[in-house]
């Protein structure tokens, strides 16, 4: 299957401000925010980017674009709103600060797939969408460029934990345990049935050994072991220092 690269969006104003923004309207990225991803797009550059996927709020959008101006043919950034940010209900647009010190936030922290933001969606069904997004993503690409096609979703991120808690196949009440950083690259590639996370959190590094090999080291691969096969003892890692 495609390997999709997991970008959540730069550091906006309301993460300095310490306010849950949700689904509020118009929160940009900050001055930092948009180094981050700037740089996001630099260290994605050497790769062939068959698709840029992106929530439909304005902070993954500046992200995405970002991303895709780094390419050398930029790809058009698409709206998946499965790949939106969690609707926090009453919760949206409240400090950090005040809401840590409702009962519900222990909840969240410890169990959060009994969790139901007040008037607003279940971490659970947060889950299932963005995962199911994920996979009707690389199934698309994957028929349109092929196996070892890349592609970028740019989310947020509750919903990359919730993607990476699922590849590692994890329980959701575990995902709290995943950090994601603003402008960070997470990566997991999809064989049949098995999905493998390559990396996860990474600020640092060029990414190109992440292109597909050469067509003769393609083939030679897949005779050595299946695609949905993890290499006994480790394997060789990627070609390079």
């Amino acid at each position: 299957m495609a390997t999709v690269l997991l970008v959540r969006h730069g550091r906006t104003t309301a993460n300095t401000a310490g306010v849950l923004a949700g689904r509020t309207a118009g929160v940009r990225l900050d001055d930092l925010g948009e180094v981050q991803a700037t740089k996001a797009g630099e260290r994605l550059a050497r790769l062939s980017l068959r698709a840029v996927v992106s929530s439909p709020l304005e902070r993954c959008r500046q992200t995405a674009r970002h991303l895709a101006a780094a390419q050398s043919a930029p790809p058009a950034v698409t709206r998946e709103k499965d790949l939106s940010e969690v609707d926090y209900g009453e919760w949206t647009g409240q400090t950090i600060k005040t809401l840590a010190k409702q009962p519900l936030w222990r909840t969240v922290q410890a169990h959060p797939a009994a969790v139901t933001f007040p008037g607003g969606e279940s971490m659970a069904a947060m889950s299932a969408r963005a995962v199911a997004a994920v996979r009707r993503w690389d199934a698309r690409v994957e028929a349109e460029h092929g196996t070892d096609a890349l592609w970028v979703a740019v989310s947020h991120g509750d919903l990359i934990k919730a993607i990476l808690a699922d590849a590692l196949g994890l329980h959701l009440d575990t995902f709290q345990r995943i950090v994601v950083d603003p402008a960070s690259i997470s990566v997991v590639g999809d064989a049949p049935g098995s999905p493998f996370v390559l990396m996860t959190n990474t600020h640092e590094g060029d990414l190109g050994h992440l292109a597909p090999p050469a067509r003769l080291a393609r083939r030679r691969a897949r005779r050595a072991a299946s695609d949905s096969d993890a290499t006994v003892g480790g394997g060789a890692g990627p070609a390079k220092a």
